[in-house]
Protein backbone atom coordinates (compact mmCIF):
# COMPACT_ATOMS: atom_id res chain seq x y z
CA UNK A 1 0.00 0.00 0.00
CA UNK A 2 1.48 3.12 -0.99
CA UNK A 3 0.66 6.07 1.11
CA UNK A 4 -0.14 9.53 -0.59
CA UNK A 5 0.76 12.89 0.79
CA UNK A 6 -2.54 13.84 2.51
CA UNK A 7 -2.78 17.09 4.90
CA UNK A 8 -2.89 14.47 7.87
CA UNK A 9 0.22 13.04 6.49
CA UNK A 10 2.06 16.40 5.60
CA UNK A 11 1.42 18.03 8.99
CA UNK A 12 3.12 15.03 10.83
CA UNK A 13 5.83 15.01 8.46
CA UNK A 14 6.18 18.68 8.87
CA UNK A 15 6.64 18.68 12.24
CA UNK A 16 9.30 16.53 12.46
CA UNK A 17 10.82 17.70 9.67
CA UNK A 18 11.18 21.13 11.68
CA UNK A 19 12.16 19.52 14.53
CA UNK A 20 15.08 18.16 12.15
CA UNK A 21 16.13 21.44 11.40
CA UNK A 22 15.85 23.21 14.52
CA UNK A 23 18.31 20.24 15.53
CA UNK A 24 20.91 21.01 12.54
CA UNK A 25 20.49 24.70 12.32
CA UNK A 26 20.37 25.76 15.85
CA UNK A 27 16.61 27.62 17.82
CA UNK A 28 17.28 30.73 15.50
CA UNK A 29 18.17 30.52 12.11
CA UNK A 30 19.28 28.52 9.41
CA UNK A 31 22.91 28.06 8.62
CA UNK A 32 24.65 29.97 6.33
CA UNK A 33 25.92 28.09 3.15
CA UNK A 34 29.56 27.47 1.88
CA UNK A 35 29.72 26.72 -1.66
CA UNK A 36 32.77 24.67 -3.54
CA UNK A 37 32.50 24.19 -7.18
CA UNK A 38 33.99 22.69 -9.91
CA UNK A 39 35.26 20.04 -7.88
CA UNK A 40 36.77 16.92 -9.97
CA UNK A 41 35.45 13.46 -9.07
CA UNK A 42 37.43 11.38 -11.42
CA UNK A 43 41.09 12.19 -12.02
CA UNK A 44 44.26 10.13 -14.24
CA UNK A 45 45.84 10.97 -17.60
CA UNK A 46 43.75 8.60 -19.40
CA UNK A 47 40.48 10.76 -18.75
CA UNK A 48 38.58 12.08 -21.81
CA UNK A 49 38.44 15.66 -22.98
CA UNK A 50 34.63 15.07 -22.12
CA UNK A 51 35.10 13.44 -18.55
CA UNK A 52 37.34 16.40 -17.65
CA UNK A 53 34.86 18.43 -18.50
CA UNK A 54 31.64 16.45 -16.97
CA UNK A 55 33.09 14.73 -14.32
CA UNK A 56 32.62 17.46 -12.09
CA UNK A 57 30.30 18.48 -8.46
CA UNK A 58 29.57 21.36 -6.33
CA UNK A 59 29.33 20.85 -2.42
CA UNK A 60 26.92 22.66 -0.64
CA UNK A 61 27.69 22.88 2.51
CA UNK A 62 25.88 23.91 6.26
CA UNK A 63 28.73 26.43 7.50
CA UNK A 64 29.55 26.05 10.73
CA UNK A 65 28.09 22.56 11.71
CA UNK A 66 29.52 19.00 11.91
CA UNK A 67 28.67 15.55 11.30
CA UNK A 68 26.23 16.53 9.14
CA UNK A 69 24.17 13.96 6.75
CA UNK A 70 25.37 14.71 2.91
CA UNK A 71 22.87 14.42 -0.36
CA UNK A 72 24.85 13.28 -3.14
CA UNK A 73 21.97 14.35 -5.86
CA UNK A 74 22.10 14.12 -9.27
CA UNK A 75 19.91 16.85 -11.89
CA UNK A 76 17.60 15.28 -14.16
CA UNK A 77 17.48 15.31 -18.16
CA UNK A 78 16.74 12.34 -19.75
CA UNK A 79 20.11 11.18 -19.41
CA UNK A 80 20.99 13.51 -22.65
CA UNK A 81 20.95 17.24 -21.40
CA UNK A 82 20.71 18.94 -17.71
CA UNK A 83 23.32 20.13 -15.57
CA UNK A 84 24.25 21.16 -11.74
CA UNK A 85 24.18 24.66 -11.98
CA UNK A 86 20.57 25.01 -13.56
CA UNK A 87 18.18 27.11 -11.81
CA UNK A 88 16.04 25.15 -10.19
CA UNK A 89 18.97 22.65 -9.72
CA UNK A 90 20.59 24.95 -7.22
CA UNK A 91 17.52 25.92 -5.49
CA UNK A 92 16.81 22.74 -4.75
CA UNK A 93 20.14 21.86 -3.02
CA UNK A 94 20.74 25.26 -1.63
CA UNK A 95 17.39 24.61 0.44
CA UNK A 96 18.63 21.56 2.17
CA UNK A 97 21.73 22.81 2.72
CA UNK A 98 20.58 25.77 4.40
CA UNK A 99 18.08 23.12 6.21
CA UNK A 100 21.38 21.36 7.82
CA UNK A 101 21.88 18.62 4.85
CA UNK A 102 24.49 19.21 2.60
CA UNK A 103 24.89 18.62 -1.00
CA UNK A 104 26.90 17.22 -3.57
CA UNK A 105 25.37 18.45 -6.65
CA UNK A 106 26.83 16.21 -9.45
CA UNK A 107 27.26 16.46 -13.23
CA UNK A 108 27.85 13.17 -15.41
CA UNK A 109 28.50 12.06 -19.39
CA UNK A 110 25.35 12.65 -21.04
CA UNK A 111 24.29 10.62 -24.23
CA UNK A 112 25.12 10.23 -27.18
CA UNK A 113 28.55 11.48 -26.46
CA UNK A 114 28.52 8.79 -23.80
CA UNK A 115 26.53 5.58 -23.51
CA UNK A 116 25.31 3.25 -20.95
CA UNK A 117 26.34 2.59 -18.59
CA UNK A 118 29.18 5.35 -18.82
CA UNK A 119 26.76 7.79 -16.47
CA UNK A 120 26.08 4.91 -14.34
CA UNK A 121 29.96 5.03 -13.95
CA UNK A 122 29.96 8.62 -13.00
CA UNK A 123 27.25 8.35 -10.56
CA UNK A 124 28.97 5.71 -8.42
CA UNK A 125 32.37 7.63 -9.21
CA UNK A 126 31.00 10.58 -7.04
CA UNK A 127 29.50 8.90 -4.49
CA UNK A 128 33.15 7.35 -3.79
CA UNK A 129 34.43 10.59 -4.35
CA UNK A 130 32.26 12.21 -2.04
CA UNK A 131 32.56 8.96 0.47
CA UNK A 132 36.68 10.29 0.79
CA UNK A 133 36.58 13.51 1.20
CA UNK A 134 33.03 14.43 3.08
CA UNK A 135 34.70 14.10 6.60
CA UNK A 136 37.66 16.84 6.01
CA UNK A 137 34.96 19.04 5.41
CA UNK A 138 32.80 18.01 8.58
CA UNK A 139 30.55 15.83 7.03
CA UNK A 140 29.58 12.03 8.13
CA UNK A 141 30.35 9.50 5.70
CA UNK A 142 28.51 7.28 7.36
CA UNK A 143 25.77 9.72 6.92
CA UNK A 144 25.83 9.73 2.84
CA UNK A 145 22.70 9.50 0.99
CA UNK A 146 21.71 9.46 -2.39
CA UNK A 147 19.11 10.85 -4.55
CA UNK A 148 17.87 12.66 -8.20
CA UNK A 149 15.69 13.60 -10.43
CA UNK A 150 13.87 11.86 -13.20
CA UNK A 151 17.55 10.74 -14.81
CA UNK A 152 18.74 11.52 -11.46
CA UNK A 153 16.45 8.75 -9.92
CA UNK A 154 17.53 6.56 -12.68
CA UNK A 155 21.11 6.99 -11.51
CA UNK A 156 20.47 7.04 -7.94
CA UNK A 157 18.35 3.66 -7.86
CA UNK A 158 20.71 2.09 -10.49
CA UNK A 159 24.22 2.42 -7.88
CA UNK A 160 21.98 1.72 -5.34
CA UNK A 161 20.79 -1.77 -6.64
CA UNK A 162 23.45 -3.50 -8.40
CA UNK A 163 26.56 -3.74 -6.83
CA UNK A 164 28.93 -3.63 -9.31
CA UNK A 165 29.44 -0.02 -9.45
CA UNK A 166 30.61 0.84 -6.17
CA UNK A 167 32.15 -2.26 -5.62
CA UNK A 168 35.04 -0.75 -8.98
CA UNK A 169 35.48 1.74 -5.90
CA UNK A 170 36.11 -0.36 -3.01
CA UNK A 171 32.35 0.16 -1.52
CA UNK A 172 29.55 -1.94 -0.70
CA UNK A 173 26.06 -0.92 -0.94
CA UNK A 174 26.21 -0.65 2.91
CA UNK A 175 28.00 2.91 2.41
CA UNK A 176 25.04 4.16 1.43
CA UNK A 177 22.80 5.56 4.07
CA UNK A 178 19.71 5.63 1.93
CA UNK A 179 18.19 5.98 -1.73
CA UNK A 180 15.80 9.15 -2.38
CA UNK A 181 15.06 8.85 -6.54
CA UNK A 182 12.62 11.45 -7.58
CA UNK A 183 9.90 10.06 -10.32
CA UNK A 184 12.70 7.71 -11.74
CA UNK A 185 12.55 5.74 -14.45
CA UNK A 186 12.86 2.18 -12.94
CA UNK A 187 12.69 0.22 -16.21
CA UNK A 188 15.87 0.24 -18.77
CA UNK A 189 15.73 3.95 -19.20
CA UNK A 190 14.28 5.04 -22.57
CA UNK A 191 17.65 6.81 -23.28
CA UNK A 192 19.56 3.50 -22.72
CA UNK A 193 16.61 1.77 -25.06
CA UNK A 194 17.22 4.45 -27.43
CA UNK A 195 21.27 3.64 -27.65
CA UNK A 196 20.32 0.13 -28.29
CA UNK A 197 17.89 0.82 -31.09
CA UNK A 198 14.47 -0.11 -28.90
CA UNK A 199 11.48 2.02 -28.90
CA UNK A 200 11.29 4.17 -26.44
CA UNK A 201 7.88 2.52 -25.62
CA UNK A 202 8.85 -0.83 -25.63
CA UNK A 203 8.58 -1.88 -22.27
CA UNK A 204 11.84 -3.60 -21.18
CA UNK A 205 13.52 -4.72 -18.06
CA UNK A 206 16.99 -5.79 -18.40
CA UNK A 207 20.63 -5.17 -16.72
CA UNK A 208 19.77 -1.69 -16.94
CA UNK A 209 16.96 -1.67 -15.35
CA UNK A 210 16.75 -0.87 -11.37
CA UNK A 211 13.58 -3.11 -10.98
CA UNK A 212 16.12 -5.99 -12.82
CA UNK A 213 18.03 -5.94 -9.25
CA UNK A 214 15.12 -6.07 -6.82
CA UNK A 215 16.50 -7.69 -3.79
CA UNK A 216 15.60 -8.58 0.00
CA UNK A 217 18.02 -6.25 1.47
CA UNK A 218 19.03 -2.58 -0.01
CA UNK A 219 19.87 0.01 1.64
CA UNK A 220 16.27 2.08 3.16
CA UNK A 221 14.86 3.82 0.06
CA UNK A 222 12.00 6.72 -0.41
CA UNK A 223 10.61 6.39 -3.24
CA UNK A 224 9.04 9.60 -4.69
CA UNK A 225 6.15 10.03 -7.39
CA UNK A 226 3.82 12.88 -8.96
CA UNK A 227 0.19 11.84 -9.56
CA UNK A 228 0.43 13.65 -12.67
CA UNK A 229 3.56 12.45 -13.57
CA UNK A 230 4.02 11.72 -17.33
CA UNK A 231 3.50 9.26 -19.20
CA UNK A 232 3.16 5.81 -16.96
CA UNK A 233 5.89 7.22 -14.70
CA UNK A 234 3.58 7.21 -11.66
CA UNK A 235 2.37 3.44 -12.27
CA UNK A 236 6.26 2.34 -12.90
CA UNK A 237 7.34 3.65 -9.73
CA UNK A 238 3.97 2.31 -7.58
CA UNK A 239 5.01 -0.96 -9.38
CA UNK A 240 8.83 -0.85 -8.69
CA UNK A 241 7.66 -0.58 -4.81
CA UNK A 242 4.90 -3.10 -4.99
CA UNK A 243 7.98 -5.45 -6.28
CA UNK A 244 10.16 -4.73 -3.42
CA UNK A 245 7.60 -5.11 -1.02
CA UNK A 246 6.86 -8.42 -3.05
CA UNK A 247 10.31 -9.63 -2.18
CA UNK A 248 9.91 -8.89 1.77
CA UNK A 249 12.24 -5.71 1.37
CA UNK A 250 11.00 -4.08 4.63
CA UNK A 251 13.39 -0.73 3.90
CA UNK A 252 11.28 1.10 1.27
CA UNK A 253 8.44 3.51 0.99
CA UNK A 254 6.28 4.90 -1.67
CA UNK A 255 4.96 8.37 -1.81
CA UNK A 256 2.71 9.53 -4.35
CA UNK A 257 2.97 13.59 -3.64
CA UNK A 258 -0.12 15.04 -4.98
CA UNK A 259 -0.77 18.17 -7.28
CA UNK A 260 2.65 17.88 -8.59
CA UNK A 261 3.84 17.05 -12.37
CA UNK A 262 6.94 15.31 -13.62
CA UNK A 263 8.75 18.77 -13.33
CA UNK A 264 7.27 20.59 -10.64
CA UNK A 265 7.92 17.42 -8.03
CA UNK A 266 11.26 18.64 -7.98
CA UNK A 267 11.08 22.22 -8.10
CA UNK A 268 8.63 22.31 -5.47
CA UNK A 269 11.27 20.88 -3.32
CA UNK A 270 12.97 24.15 -2.85
CA UNK A 271 10.14 25.55 -0.74
CA UNK A 272 9.94 25.14 2.93
CA UNK A 273 6.11 23.87 3.24
CA UNK A 274 6.67 21.57 0.51
CA UNK A 275 5.38 17.46 1.58
CA UNK A 276 8.45 16.36 -0.45
CA UNK A 277 10.76 18.43 0.48
CA UNK A 278 9.45 17.49 4.63
CA UNK A 279 9.26 14.03 3.81
CA UNK A 280 13.04 13.42 1.99
CA UNK A 281 14.34 15.90 5.54
CA UNK A 282 12.40 13.23 7.63
CA UNK A 283 13.45 10.12 6.10
CA UNK A 284 17.26 11.68 6.29
CA UNK A 285 17.22 12.31 9.96
CA UNK A 286 16.12 9.14 10.74
CA UNK A 287 15.48 6.56 7.93
CA UNK A 288 14.52 3.47 10.33
CA UNK A 289 11.63 6.14 12.22
CA UNK A 290 10.73 7.02 8.58
CA UNK A 291 10.11 3.49 7.64
CA UNK A 292 8.65 1.93 10.72
CA UNK A 293 5.86 3.91 9.97
CA UNK A 294 5.04 2.72 6.60
CA UNK A 295 2.78 -0.38 5.79
CA UNK A 296 4.59 -3.50 6.52
CA UNK A 297 6.42 -5.44 3.37
CA UNK A 298 4.62 -8.83 2.51
CA UNK A 299 6.93 -11.35 1.22
CA UNK A 300 5.43 -12.97 -2.13
CA UNK A 301 4.29 -16.67 -1.66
Amino acid sequence: MLMPMTKLASLTIASLAAAFVAQAAGPDESPAVKTLTDLAYKSGDKLTSYEQERCKLDLYLPEGKKGFPTLVWFHGGGLTAGAKNNKETVAVVRAYAASGVAVASVNYRLSPKATYPAYVEDAAAAFAWVHSHIAAQGGDPSRLFVGGHSAGGYLTLMIGLDPRYLRAHGLELSAIAGLIPVSGQTMTHYTVRKERDIGRFTITADEAAPVFHVRKETPPMLVLYADNDMAARAEENAYFVAVMKGVGNPSVAGLLVRDRTHGSIAGHMAEAGDPARQAVLEFIAAPAKFLAKQPKATAAP
